[in-house]
């Protein structure tokens, strides 16, 4: 069966009974569109890659209500995040620079708990917005100060927080403890360990996660809100209810993971996994569908990505998923598979509907794009964003603004330093080297896969991709930075 009949078939009862539900009681407002500054939900995955939701071409993974999302709205091809691990491209999106520029470029440790705080100089999507009267909340996973820092939630802009302040605690979904606005929130009878060996506990927290985001859009019914939905899923340790893992049996051969490779044993790993993306579908279908029934779907722009590409240990199994779309790389690499996202953003009235946009745009480009949507004027913005507004793609098909080149850097081990310029990709392994690492260079449009390289073929644009890498802004904090 071709991809596409394989979407069509699992996403048209659902599709058909959205649309009936979705369709506006009053024709006026339906041609109206929205009444108010939107809603904004910025819905982001941990782990997710390219090739894991349906309408991106998985075929093993059921995902119909992010499937139904993209039929809704504009669903982008070439659409990358800020790094390739967590912290920076939380930042990345949070601020609207990329890496060469942003405050946290890496994963670094704190102890006891939390990682390298956004500094207090830091201009956040949720300060703006809260300066123009929203309530702004960020639930899930948060990965960018520990407790009482500067970067805690609270300091950066966020009214309300609920869930790991810590990206290490987030790696058991059934942890003892998390964080509600300052205060430890204790989950009394987790973790536990079923007969069959999975780590598991009578709270799964990606379940308060949403609930928590469904109790926060009742509340906030009447004025405007930026709600940060940052689940954990589908990053590892494998841990899934065991009602959602039995959908999966019968169409996913499957083996035991010994607990080897890092995290948590399952004797399931690809079932759980799946039933993992599919668990945090069910999660994204149900916040849906409060906005619907609390009349907030056409005054709500949704955004949904990943903050990475997909893992490559822990029991994962990217190749058998695809997960990658095949793309070369995954997760803590430059190449495409480990920054290449799905990217969806859609709302009625607002968002050109069905659409795919071949725009290459990073994440940090959703920091303009969403403070245009609520009214911030463009003077207002922090000076020298890197990030662009997708205004253009969202509402036509129109031209954006310009810009030459998307960059990123990872400094961990050897250190990673890439740059998309037209067609041409570049990338740079052992960037601390000295020398540093030949510049690799290939041709997105004939190869996708980043099989060739073509770095002698074309002296012009390494010579000028060269100029980019060397344009970055060097960081405080030594270990993020290249050369000798």
């Amino acid at each position: 069966m071709s991809v596409l009949a394989r979407l069509v078939s699992w996403c048209a009862p659902a599709l058909l009974a959205a649309c009936a539900a979705t369709a506006p009681a009053d024709p006026v407002q339906a041609q109206q569109g929205p009444r108010r500054l939107p809603n904004i939900l910025l819905i982001l995955t941990d782990d997710l890659g390219f090739g894991e939701l349906g309408c991106y071409g998985q075929r093993r993974i059921h995902t119909p209500n992010l499937d139904r999302l993209a039929m809704g709205g504009v669903r982008f091809e070439e659409a990358y995040s800020g790094s390739c691990v967590c912290a920076p491209a939380r930042c990345t999106l949070l601020t609207g620079f990329h890496t060469g520029h942003a405050a946290i470029r890496d994963n670094k440790e704190l102890a006891p708990e939390g990682q390298e705080p956004i500094p207090p100089e830091s201009v956040t999507l949720a300060e703006l917005l809260r300066d123009r009267g929203y309530a702004t909340a960020a639930i899930g996973k948060w990965g960018l100060g520990p407790p009482g820092s500067t970067g805690d939630p609270a300091s950066q802009g966020f009214d309300h927080f609920f869930g790991y302040l810590c990206q290490r605690h987030a790696h058991n979904h059934c942890p003892s403890f998390l964080w509600r606005d300052g205060a430890r929130v204790e989950l009394p009878g987790n973790p536990q360990k079923a007969a069959s060996g999975v780590v598991t506990g009578g709270v799964y927290a990606p379940d308060l996660f949403r609930d928590e985001a469904l109790a926060y859009i009742d509340a906030h019914a009447d004025k405007p809100f930026l709600l940060l939905f940052a689940t954990p899923v589908p990053h590892l340790a494998l841990q899934v209810p065991e009602e959602s893992i039995a959908e999966y049996r019968d169409t996913i051969p499957d083996s035991p993971y010994d607990g080897q490779r890092g995290y948590l044993a399952h004797p399931e790993p690809r079932r759980a996994y799946a039933a993992m993306v599919t668990r945090m579908d069910q999660d994204v279908g149900a916040i849906l569908q409060r906005l619907e029934e609390r009349g907030l779907t056409r005054d709500t722009l949704v955004v949904f990505t990943s903050d990475n590409g997909p893992t490559y240990t822990g029991g994962s199994d990217s190749a058998f998923f695809e997960s990658a779309a095949g793309r070369r790389g995954l997760k803590g690499q430059l190449y495409e598979g480990g920054i290449r996202v799905p990217l969806i953003v859609s709302q009625p009235g607002r968002v050109r509907q069905g659409a795919v946009s071949q725009a290459v745009t990073g994440n940090w480009d959703l920091f303009p794009t969403l403070a245009a949507a609520a009214g911030v004027a463009p003077g207002a913005l922090p000076v020298g964003l890197d990030g662009i507004d997708l205004t253009a793609q969202l509402t036509a098909d129109g031209d954006l603004a310009p810009r030459e080149h998307l960059y990123w850097e990872y400094p961990s081990g050897a250190g990673w330093q890439a740059v998309r310029l037209g067609r041409f990709k570049g990338v740079r392994r052992n960037a601390k080297k000295s020398p540093p690492g030949a510049l690799e260079i290939y041709d997105l449009a004939a190869d996708p896969a980043e099989t060739r390289d073509i770095a002698f073929e074309h002296p012009e644009v390494a010579a000028r991709m060269e100029a980019i890498l060397a344009s970055r802004t060097p960081s405080p904090i030594q270990e993020w930075n290249f050369g000798p």
